[in-house]
């Protein structure tokens, strides 16, 4: 079995996670009100004050160091990189410690002291703005990536904790959301608090200070995460920690092949970030506001992408999202070259004049559809690596992603450093930055086929069909288990797909894989082909063989128990194949419940058959977006298996 499927799967899927708030807590209808929540809030405002704080301090003091003081060692043309570089320094050193800190210690307590360590560099920064010393100010922002190093960890450890498989989407989301509105508002905010004459200094003191006290405030109330290892024994070098985080990662190729595709974001994203001061003023020829603007434009982007993740996902960790996003990453990266060429010079445009040009309205589009389609592209895989990762060790894993993502950062102000002085213009960096992402995305998705295939799924149940499911909890979220369905068409495995936030492996007709295209899905998906027993021994066996392995490993196993789809729409009777699937698991050791689910309103629709039993036949005769649901049943006890219990049950969700 390929480790890229399901296999890789199992060892994390095996380990029990802890008690946490969420198992205590009733499920938020939506994500919005998770802000209701103390389960949810109390962090979400403490994460929200901490970022806006980092930027506040971190823009005012770039301001004041390339305007408004002369500093002989440090350069205004350099202020910026040297700030940043200093804030991200951090993450390279130190976050290998800190995934140990956060998977040893409980998190609630971690985060109240992590607040506590913001007040003392906030009071400490205060003096060296007050004192207009440059030197303690950029200690002071080496210090804000320390604390942000350790607390980066903690946040994306805790949301698995506190949030169940439903709401793990929608936290991100809100939490991702969250994060770029404030590093918006304390650029904002720094930038015209230190410009005020006179007092602006004494204002952004007294601003950083204010905000460390509002979060170590709401950190009081963060309810109890317990330590997920608290029998860890810290290795403090941090090179040997880093690659053995990073190995522990590779261990679950799905989850590392993820983290590779999160820190190529922070790649794409860094390269736009970075350029937008000199794009705003070299190539749309505007003043500083617009470049301001650009930053407004894309950080509303990629929080409207973050928040449509969870009704796009319909609640579960979808990452059918992410080729999706990694499509409209290219296309608006490759159109915003096209939007930003050939645009009139010969004046520095005002904020107002910039608007006035409807030339510009493109541009700015491209940037809102680009960041929105990232916010798409990134939230399901930060959902994936909480979920697939090991409790035990899921904040070392996050670290080591952390560790990536300042990485592939640096290398992108790098390369595109190279690029600008091969003499590349910035929208032509855009370009090849937007082309490099479709070949990057292509090569994941291949190396990770669950991304493509999920992503089928979400387009034939959301836009070839509306699809609608109830009693998708009744999935198990962890361990084994084998689904039944009823069989109307050619795309029934797709559906469940659709429907499981796990990967399926299928035991199907081996005559469906030289069906065209459907048969390079089924093989890409790794589902099991099965043959009469009479006709092929050998394959009849072989799926057997394959299907025990699937549940030994503590997987989900799809079968279609009919034997075939259906000639007429009615149920057929259910085979006895099941119940020797079931034997083999219990000489296995294993308890596999069986979880019946019942397809409906598909017969007559797209890829089924028709009453005289052609295949596929006048496809469109029901219209299009044909409406068609999945009923799920509560899991049945492999003792209490028969086939024609099986498919009674079957019945009864489809009569539901």
């Amino acid at each position: 079995m390929s480790q890229t499927t399901t296999g890789a799967l199992a060892p994390d899927a095996a380990v029990p996670a802890p008690s946490t708030p969420a198992a205590r807590a009733p499920e938020a209808p939506n994500q919005f009100a998770l802000l209701r929540q103390r389960r949810f809030a109390p962090f979400f405002w403490t994460q929200f004050s901490g970022a806006a704080n980092d930027n506040l301090f971190k823009f005012a003091v770039t301001v004041m160091v390339t305007y408004q003081l002369s500093v002989g060692w440090l350069p205004p043309a350099m202020a910026g990189l040297v700030i940043g570089a200093l804030f991200i320094l951090p993450f390279l050193l130190f976050s290998a410690t800190s995934g140990q800190l956060t998977d040893k210690l409980e998190k609630s307590w971690l985060i109240r002291r992590l607040k506590d360590f913001e007040i003392a560099i906030a009071l400490l920064a205060a003096w060296g703005l007050m004192a207009q010393n440059v030197p303690v100010m950029l200690a002071c922002i080496f210090l804000l990536g320390f604390q942000s190093t350790v607390f980066g960890p903690v946040k994306f450890a805790y949301l698995p904790q506190a949030l169940n498989e439903r709401e793990l989407t929608g936290g991100n989301g809100m939490v991702e959301m969250g994060t770029f509105v404030a590093i918006l508002m304390g650029n904002v905010v720094g930038g015209l608090l230190v410009a005020l004459p006179g007092i602006g200094h004494a204002t952004v003191a007294v601003a950083c200070v204010v905000l460390a006290v509002l979060g170590r405030m709401t950190a009081q109330f963060i309810p109890h995460a317990p330590a997920t290892d608290p029998g860890l024994r810290i290795n403090w070098n941090p090179v040997s920690e880093t690659w053995r985080n990073l190995k522990l990662a590779h261990g679950n190729i799905v989850v590392f092949r993820s983290m590779l595709g999160i820190s190529w974001m922070w790649f794409f994203g860094a390269v736009f970030l970075s350029n937008f001061p000199a794009f705003a003023k070299e190539v749309l020829h505007g003043n500083e506001h617009v470049a301001s603007l650009l930053l407004v434009v894309f950080s509303i982007g990629i929080g409207i992408g973050s928040l449509l993740c969870e009704r796009l996902s319909h609640r579960h960790v979808e990452i059918g999202l992410v080729p999706l996003g990694a499509i409209g990453m290219t296309v608006f990266a490759v159109d915003l070259y096209f939007a930003s060429r050939g645009l009139a010079s010969g004046m520095e445009h005002t904020l107002g004049s910039f608007l006035a040009q409807p030339a510009h309205w493109r541009v700015m589009a491209d940037l809102l559809l680009l960041s929105l389609f990232a916010g798409l592209y990134s939230v399901p895989m930060y959902a994936l690596i909480q979920l697939r990762s090991a409790p035990t060790h899921r904040a070392r894993i996050i670290a080591a992603n952390n560790i990536l993502n300042a990485l592939f950062m640096i290398a992108s102000s790098v390369i595109a450093g190279l690029l600008l002085k091969a003499g590349f213009s910035i929208p032509q960096i855009f370009l090849v930055v937007g082309l490099a992402n479709a070949v990057v995305a292509f090569y994941i998705f291949m190396l990770v086929p669950e991304y493509l295939l999920r992503f089928v799924a979400w387009v034939a149940s959301r836009l070839v069909y509306r699809y609608r499911v109830t009693g998708d909890e009744h999935i198990p979220a962890d361990g084994p288990a084998v689904l039944v369905a009823n069989h109307v068409s050619f795309v029934d495995a797709v559906l469940l797909m659709a429907a499981s936030p796990r990967p399926i492996r299928f035991i199907m007709d081996h005559r469906i894989f030289k069906v065209p295209v459907l048969g390079w899905i089924f093989r890409l998906a790794k589902c099991i082909p099965i043959a009469p027993q009479k006709d092929d021994p050998a394959t009849y066996q072989r799926a057997f063989d394959t299907a025990a392995q699937v549940l030994r490993e503590g997987d989900l196993l799809g079968i279609f128990p009919e034997g075939g789809i259906t000639r007429d729409g009615a149920l057929q009777p259910f085979k006895g194949g099941v119940m020797k699937i079931l034997e083999r698991a219990e000489a296995d050791g294993v308890k596999v419940p069986v979880v019946p689910m019942a397809l409906t309103n598909l017969w007559g629709s797209y890829f089924s058959r028709i009453e005289n039993g052609g295949a596929m036949a006048r496809p469109f005769r029901r219209g299009i977006f044909n409406r068609v649901g999945l009923n799920v049943g509560e899991a049945v006890p492999a003792a209490q298996v028969t086939p024609q219990g099986l498919q009674a049950r079957v019945a009864d969700l489809l009569a539901a």
